[in-house]
């Protein structure tokens, strides 16, 4: 419109499309959030089996053997893992809330993938369930934690 005021809103530019196609999933745990794509084979040049997780290979963000159990089951009880390639975008929270975050997401994007497959699998083990479980906010005058409180003078 001629004459008007520009205002603050600024229009967004569309994303930009990759020609890879991938299967999406979010995974969240407390205040970690793992964003997944899942590339199926022949979609890209993947080397199957790797995880990648914000662009490092999960075995450097992840190193302990009882975390790879733990980030490996949801793929070994549907038997697929050496079949997919994972791309990974994790933030927030710690490491265990940021793996509990990545196992959620990994199960969502294979229940997205083929969902009478693989739903009834990981439904059992637990895998699609979001733990709903936060951290309890401060309260003012507890001294600084969520649920102490002062103690109480003696007669």
């Amino acid at each position: 419109m001629p004459g008007s005021k520009k205002t603050g809103i600024q229009e967004k530019e569309p994303k930009k499309k990759n020609n890879d196609k991938f299967i999406y999933a979010v995974g969240r745990r407390k205040e970690a959030v793992a964003r997944v794509r899942l590339y199926p084979s022949g979609t890209k040049e993947i080397k199957k089996g790797e995880v990648f997780v914000n662009d490092k290979k999960i075995e450097e963000v992840f190193p302990g053997k009882i975390q790879k159990a733990i980030y490996t089951e949801p793929l070994q009880i549907t038997d697929t893992l050496a079949k997919f390639e994972f791309n990974i975008k994790v933030s927030g929270g710690g490491h265990s809330s940021q793996l509990g975050a990545i196992i959620l997401g990994i199960s969502r994007a294979l229940v997205a993938f083929d969902s009478e497959k693989y739903r009834s699998v990981l439904r059992k083990k637990g895998f699609l369930t979001r733990d709903a479980r936060v951290r309890e906010r401060r309260k003012v005058g507890m001294g600084g934690k969520a649920r102490r409180k002062r103690q109480s003078p003696k007669r």
